[in-house]
């Protein structure tokens, strides 16, 4: 199958995408970890004094969770574009994983890491 590569221009425009979202998400890693900072020091003199509301405490707990599921999702999405920035390094960005064929540009401007094309990404998505 021909493989068509991504011209230098549109790999540039890419890399651009893939480090402004990188620095947005380590951006939001970092606000996510000083909330929580100052959330436990300020619980901290709650639960040593007096009890806190069930309520209270429960909806702490649910946002806690909710904080790490987001950090979570922020820490795959970091390696994608990680991952991303490699292939562009070694000029094997935009090629799809799974029929080696060009990612359309279009799904490149959406999606810069994304690992393949949207035919293969529903076929995945149609097995798993």
């Amino acid at each position: 199958m021909p493989q068509k590569k991504v011209d230098k221009k549109q790999r540039e425009l890419c890399r651009k995408q893939l480090l402004k979202i990188k620095e947005n998400i380590l951006h939001d890693i970092k606000n996510m970890a000083s909330v929580n900072s100052v959330d436990s020091s300020e619980n901290g003199g709650e639960s040593a004094g007096h009890g806190m509301h069930i309520a209270d405490a429960a909806t702490d707990m649910y946002d806690r969770e909710f904080t790490l599921s987001l950090a979570s999702n922020d820490r795959e999405l970091l390696s994608k574009i990680d991952d991303a920035l490699n292939r562009i390094t070694n000029k094997s960005f935009g090629l799809c994983f799974e029929c080696e064929e060009a990612i359309p540009a279009a799904r490149l401007e959406a999606i810069p890491y994304a690992e393949t094309c949207l035919k293969c990404q529903e076929e995945r998505e149609k097995n798993s």
